[in-house]
């Protein structure tokens, strides 16, 4: 059975990080779990007299004071039948957070996506893309959208498990299908395969981009029996994060559950799309 009992919601006081507040609000009030918030103050330095100047450090317990304070208003009436626990410290933001989690047995990490903006589209924020990268807990993220996060997607009902056809989907659809169980969600699994762009002309065709399709299909049936999961699949054509996008679209998902994996390992063609579809996914996205 599926059991998150700590959450870590990481806060910068920002407004897209504040309305990340809700979900957590509803996954912990769902799953009876702790939730700890955490704020991260980076040290700020500057250059004293003399030539050349000597770097010092600015008012070190001042500034971790009044991120305390901050902190310890932050959320009190939205968490307060919730079991809550604050942490404040001064370090790098995703080191802090990634160091917490693994010492304090985090079993989510809740947070925004941020790098969001005309010139940013492309681009996750730092501190994200390294807690995603390195984290060994699952994390979830807020669409990375111009507009705040859709009030719609707090209580998931439709749950778009993206899948590739790597033993590790097993484990991931089993995830998703306890996660759907848990919340009261639906549960429909995608999976894309390569489109005509990707492939020399001359050796595809129609049948042979339908051959494809059914191979995949066949494939991934064999795995959901495998994983005692019972969901609908669609086997698309073309770009990873281009298909779960519009097929998130095509059944108002309210979450999108993916296999992250992590890094440094050989991954499945999905893993090495995760932060595509983070950064184009229409609703949250977790990544396990």
């Amino acid at each position: 059975m599926l059991a998150i009992k700590h959450i870590l919601f990481p806060l910068d006081f920002s407004d897209r990080g504040c309305a990340a507040g809700p979900f957590v609000e509803a996954m912990a009030s769902r799953f009876g779990a702790k939730v700890t918030l955490i704020s991260v103050a980076q040290p700020i330095w500057y250059t004293g007299v003399g030539d050349p100047g000597t770097p010092l450090l600015l008012n070190t317990e001042e500034i971790l004071n009044e991120l305390k304070g901050r902190l310890g208003g932050a959320f009190a009436r939205e968490f307060a039948h919730l079991r809550v626990e604050r942490f404040a410290e001064f370090g790098d933001p995703a080191q802090t957070i990634l160091d917490f989690a693994h010492k304090n047995a985090v079993d989510l990490i809740m947070m925004p996506t941020h790098g969001y903006g005309p010139f940013r589209s492309l681009l996750l924020g730092s501190v994200t893309a390294k807690v995603l990268h390195d984290a060994s807990c699952p994390v979830w993220t807020t669409a990375h959208m111009e507009e705040a996060p859709s009030q719609d997607h707090i209580k998931p009902r439709s749950i778009l498990c993206a899948v590739d056809e790597t033993p590790k989907s097993i484990a991931l659809m089993k995830w998703a299908n306890e996660l759907g169980k848990a919340l009261g969600s639906g549960l429909r699994l995608v999976h894309a395969v390569p489109g005509m762009e990707g492939w020399p002309s001359q050796q595809m065709d129609r049948q042979f981009e339908e051959d494809l399709r059914q191979q995949a299909r066949q494939q991934i049936t064999k795995m959901q029996a495998a994983a005692g999961v019972e969901a609908a699949l669609c086997v698309a054509v073309g770009n990873i994060a281009d298909a779960v996008r519009e097929e998130a679209r095509r059944h108002n998902a309210d979450l999108i559950v993916i296999g992250r994996g992590v890094m440094h390992e050989k991954l499945g063609r999905l893993r090495t799309h995760a932060y595509g579809i983070i950064r184009q996914a229409p609703c949250p996205v977790l990544s396990v």
